[in-house]
């Protein structure tokens, strides 16, 4: 089956070698001609550079002469070694046209190293006048060589004149080729292009007004589509599901009564709930009942009664902010205090809990509820169920860039499967008689949230030795929590 993909490839793979072979003709010529201006102009510089090493030898000549030292004599060599290099640059240049000219040429470089060897020769056995004498001969070399260098070089430019004209006479050419290719490339690519178009619009229009006939309401209309592509095996399927949903139709109309049923059910359920929310103590008449009850123990003179409603009321008050608040690190023990000195009313001496606080910390930004229910979870598992009670440790300290709050206990420890079920957030686990109604793993996902990446809690639990729940808070995420 030709497929809708098959013919997109099809014409892309077209595109792409026709472009593929303009360019790589393009860039052949394009290579071949900056070769030849290339050589060219390396023959120029060959040229030009006998001149300036020639130049160079007569100056460092004239140097030794007044200078007549080792350094100089060294600095003599090398422009002579330099001249030497230039000479054998020019050999290839060589052709019919510059054959006599070049000859001269290599002789008149010939004539200025044995004028310079004879000078520096004359100057070591201090024949000075011999040594200027052989001095302005090299001299005067060095000026004929750069005159002829000037000949040659015009020689040149005659001889490759015309090559010059019929590279660009050529190039011209090649841009009307390129222009002229490009335009035809064009106009066949929009006409493969409108019949390629016509293939998928074409069975689309039918297909749509197929499905318009449908959404009137027109189930009898069959759908029929004259192509081997996707779109006719949509078309198939659009045809099945015609014939699908006349035969639904009348189950709808089953299933109707039954919804109508379900609804009044559901109405029904909801009024339930509506009557059971009626039925449930305000919580701010609670906490004022429970003030009120306080200061009637206070001056009965049960002020132990009295301190427990008190620190009621205050968790409940607590509880009814919203939970997705932040409030101080300070607000968050005080409340803590508060449940431990309930539970201590409960447990009395089986509960003993170790404050370490570093005051210096007291102001970080902290989601609200989030210690209480972990100090809780700790008391229900692991003092609880001890006959002899527990010990638990509450720390505050700074560590480096981030401030760690460790809650620790010495019960059974959790289990390695329930540790990874809390950090994984996997599914939330019960919160029975927790005060609060916030699970364990509600709090790790409500930390997360709050500071922005999944490290912020850690739990690690041995069996039978304790569990510790650490929280590290990066100060950049504290500061970040407090102008946002």
């Amino acid at each position: 089956m030709t497929s809708i993909q098959k013919k997109i490839l099809a014409l892309t793979t077209v595109v792409l070698v026709i472009m593929s072979t303009i360019w790589i003709a393009l860039t052949y010529y394009n290579h071949k001609t900056h070769k030849q201006y290339n050589d060219i102009l390396q023959r120029y510089l060959s040229m030009n550079e006998v001149t300036k090493a020639s130049q160079q030898l007569v100056t460092d000549l004239n140097n030794y002469t007044i200078d007549p030292t080792q350094d100089s004599l060294d600095k003599l060599a090398a422009s002579k070694e330099q001249v030497q290099q230039a000479k054998y640059g020019v050999y290839h240049l060589r052709n019919t046209e510059n054959d006599f000219t070049l000859t001269n040429y290599m002789n008149l470089i010939d004539s200025l190293v044995e004028a310079t060897d004879r000078s520096i020769l004359f100057q070591s056995e201090n024949d000075t006048e011999a040594s200027a004498q052989e001095f302005a001969e090299a001299t005067r070399i060095t000026t004929y060589i750069s005159e002829m260098t000037l000949t040659l070089i015009d020689t040149e430019l005659n001889t490759f004149d015309r090559f010059y004209r019929g590279i660009i006479e050529q190039s011209g050419e090649v841009i009307k080729l390129g222009i002229w290719s490009l335009l035809l490339i064009t106009c066949l690519l929009l006409l493969v292009t409108y019949w390629f178009s016509l293939t998928i619009t074409r069975p689309v229009f039918q297909l749509t007004k197929a499905a318009n006939e449908l959404s009137k309401g027109n189930f009898d209309q069959q759908v029929k589509i004259e192509t081997n592509d996707e779109i006719a095996f949509l078309a198939r399927t659009f045809d099945r599901m015609r014939i699908n949903i006349n035969n639904l139709i009348s189950e709808i109309k089953q299933k109707a009564a039954l919804e109508r049923e379900l609804q009044e059910s559901r109405l029904l359920l909801q009024e339930s709930q509506f009557r059971s929310l009626q039925s449930q103590i305000n919580p701010h008449f609670l906490f004022n009942t429970l003030n009120t009850l306080s200061k009637k123990a206070y001056l009965e003179g049960s002020e132990e009664t009295s301190d427990l409603l008190v620190s009621v009321a205050g968790i409940l008050r607590y509880n009814l902010k919203r939970q997705d608040r932040s409030v101080t690190l300070h607000d968050e023990i005080q409340v803590l205090k508060q449940y431990m000195d309930i539970q201590k009313a409960r447990f009395t001496d089986r509960l003993q809990l170790h404050w370490d606080i570093d005051e210096s910390c007291l102001e970080l930004k902290i989601p609200a509820l989030t210690l209480q229910p972990i100090i809780e979870n700790a008391v229900i598992h692991a003092v609880e169920p001890k006959e002899d009670g527990g010990n638990i440790w509450f720390r505050v300290k700074v560590d480096g860039s981030q401030v760690v709050i460790e809650i620790e206990d010495d019960g059974m420890g959790m289990p390695e499967q329930k540790i990874l079920q809390i950090l994984n957030e996997e599914s939330p686990l019960p919160t029975e008689g927790h005060s609060t109604g916030i699970g364990f793993s509600n709090v790790v996902k409500r930390l997360r949230l709050f500071y922005g990446y999944d490290d912020v809690i850690d739990i690690k639990g041995i069996q039978g030795k304790g569990t510790k729940v650490i929280l590290k808070i990066k100060h950049s995420n504290n500061e970040r929590s407090q102008t946002g």
